[in-house]
């Protein structure tokens, strides 16, 4: 057999056969059905970040840890967790007790009617009473208005005198030596107290930045069965609970670190 005749001739390996074309013509290639992930690869390549100067941004942290907080701050925070670990008195802890949220709710609502007058709306009443005056206009001397009455030196005068009818003190007044005596004084005295949250919310009902005890001396005829009911949940949780309260001290909380170096030790053991 020639040469050129061996190269044309197919090689048969084992049983396998030559592909030879189909009858219909040359085959046709079959259309591969993209995907949209194909899709959105194809679109969209990835492209690594580089986070070196003059590069991508780098991730937001949390950089609490590492800020350097003003020193009122500081303290604040400081005497916070000693008044945790340290062992409170009784007479301290009580501030921690104070009024939940649907009596303090009831009690400020209750305040919020004997708000005193705005300085800037008495000025500009007082004004406009002596531009009458200068007139000649005669005016009848008006009543004085029923409000609550703020400060630790007026409360506690009227505490002493038996006037006031309910005292609500702030849990958060620094120092707290300023009312600390106050509830002692109304158990002794037989008048209903409260401890809400916060000096703050205090301060508003009378138109200042913060405020240690209010004190309401009476109410008009419209509010009076209201406050009756109001002071018989005070005492309640008060005036009748001050004996309990006074016998529990607080703080000496450990700090997370020192509960699982305990339990650490205790397992150990």
């Amino acid at each position: 057999m020639p040469a050129d005749a061996k190269k044309n001739t197919p090689k048969t390996t084992g049983d396998k056969k030559p592909k030879t074309a189909p009858k219909g013509g040359v085959q046709k290639q079959k259309k591969v059905k993209e995907t949209k992930e194909t899709l959105y690869k194809n679109l969209f390549i990835a492209r690594p970040k580089i986070m070196g100067i003059g590069q991508n941004l780098l991730p937001e942290k949390d950089l609490t840890r590492f800020v350097r907080w003003p020193k009122n701050v500081i303290l604040q925070r400081q005497r916070r967790i000693m008044s945790k670990r340290l062992k409170v008195p009784p007479s301290v802890n009580q501030f921690n007790r104070s009024a939940n949220k649907p009596l303090a709710a009831r009690i400020f609502k209750l305040l919020e009617k004997y708000r005193p007058e705005h300085p800037k709306a008495r000025r500009d009443r007082l004004r406009a009473a002596s531009k009458e005056r200068v007139k000649g206009a005669h005016q009848k001397p008006a009543n004085k208005p029923i409000t609550v009455v703020a400060g630790v030196n007026e409360v506690v005068n009227l505490i002493e005198k038996q006037k006031a009818q309910l005292v609500v003190l702030a849990h958060d007044v620094t120092p707290l030596e300023l009312v600390l005596f106050i509830p002692t004084l109304c158990k002794k005295l037989g008048i209903p107290y409260a401890i809400v949250k916060s000096k703050s919310r205090l301060g508003q009902l009378v138109h200042l930045k913060n405020t240690a005890v209010v004190a309401l001396t009476e109410v008009r005829k419209d509010d009076r069965e209201e406050l009756s009911q109001l002071l018989e949940s005070i005492r309640g949780s008060f005036n009748e609970r001050y004996a309990e309260q006074n016998r529990h001290w607080g703080g000496l909380k450990l700090s997370r670190r020192s509960l699982e170096a305990r339990k650490k030790k205790l397992e150990v053991a």
